[in-house]
């Protein structure tokens, strides 16, 4: 477990493990984290983040850059693309930018501001093109 802390008390947290790095509240990073352990962010980040597990943003947290994991919980700020097959947006939490996913949560409170993709979105609306060709859906008349 690595820990990046800006006092010279050791940290405690309640809901880590040792396969958790830990950014605390105050640490300014710039540049790029490639992991295969959870992240956790309470200070600034700029950069790239790469997890295979999960990224959890929290409420002090700061990102400015591109985030991809397996799983994403934001709890603070983010700014730029994310990449994950889960993402969740606290109440509290703000992303701002592009994310791609196959699931995005978002709880009362949470706010996104920016587009958003369904990761393999071509196999989940296979029938669109048909849908889109159609002259009639359901007995109504579309313009095509």
């Amino acid at each position: 477990m690595a820990i990046f802390n800006n006092g010279d008390s050791p940290s405690t947290t309640s809901k880590t493990d040792a396969n958790t790095t830990i950014i605390t509240a105050g640490a300014k990073l710039k540049g790029e984290i490639d992991l295969s352990c959870n992240l956790y962010i309470d200070g600034e980040l700029e950069g790239t983040i790469s997890s295979s597990k999960e990224v959890n943003i929290g409420k002090h947290g700061h990102v400015k850059g591109t985030v991809s994991a397996d799983r994403l919980i934001v709890q603070g700020f983010i700014e730029g693309s994310i990449e994950s097959n889960r993402v969740e947006i606290k109440a509290g939490g703000r992303v701002s930018g592009e994310i791609t996913s196959k699931e995005l949560i978002i709880e009362a409170q949470g706010v996104f501001e920016g587009s958003s993709v369904v990761k393999d979105s071509q196999s989940v609306f296979e029938g669109i093109s048909v849908v889109k060709d159609s002259k009639s859906l359901l007995g109504k008349t579309i313009e095509a």
